[in-house]
């Protein structure tokens, strides 16, 4: 499986012949001008995960890509965004996906808790080799093999993050949602996650725009 991080939540992943491009939002660059697609996910309906400015043009140079997200973005983008809840399940190409969770992560409790999907990402062999969680910390209680790993948010704290990442147990965590964070901070968050993972884990920083089997 190759992955290339377009900084923040958005991701592309590659896998047996299908690209799907995960959350193009407005804090990450790179992914403009992206053709080819299968698929496009949004987790949730957050700016920083679906950029109402780019993402029609995304859209529309990817005429032949499927498109899926959380109930509530689904709705509002209308169209031929099909709305993914937990459990549903669907393919593309030989890689199937299915919705888990459904619920963001509650910021404060005086905002309103919207919809959130994440996605697994499996095949034959391996029906969770992905996990995109968006913003959320849902344990699947499933072997994931690499968990896109919520470093930095609004409503996340360094030993949240932590004790996801040890509930988890994948086998690679790649960081995400780190857009937040000053270039300078992100060792100190990064290196908790490096130290602090659980045995067999392996945490891998991704560089911006570069394809990495994993």
């Amino acid at each position: 499986m190759q992955l290339t991080h377009f900084g923040h939540s958005c991701v592309l992943v590659e896998h047996l012949g299908a690209r799907i491009l995960f959350d193009p939002g407005n804090f990450s660059h790179g992914f403009e001008g992206i053709t080819g697609l299968d698929a496009i996910a949004i987790t949730h309906q957050h700016p920083d995960h679906a950029d109402p400015a780019r993402l029609p043009a995304l859209v529309e140079a990817n005429p032949g890509a499927a498109l899926y997200a959380d109930p509530q973005t689904a709705a509002q983008l209308g169209g031929d965004w099909n709305a993914v809840r937990p459990g549903d399940a669907f393919d593309v190409g030989r890689v199937h996906l299915r919705g888990t969770g459904g619920r963001h992560a509650v910021i404060h409790p005086d905002l309103a808790v919207i919809d959130n999907t994440a996605f697994l990402v499996g095949d034959d062999e391996n029906p969770a080799r992905l996990l995109h969680p968006g913003d959320s910390l849902y344990i699947p209680y499933e072997k994931v093999d690499v968990l896109a790993l919520p470093a930095a948010a609004p409503w996340l704290k360094i030993s949240e993050a932590v004790d996801y990442l040890r509930a988890v147990a994948p086998r690679v965590a790649v960081p995400i949602h780190q857009a937040i964070l000053a270039n300078e901070a992100t060792g100190i968050f990064y290196g908790r996650y490096s130290e602090m993972a659980p045995a067999g884990t392996e945490f891998r920083v991704l560089q911006t725009e570069t394809s990495v089997e994993v």
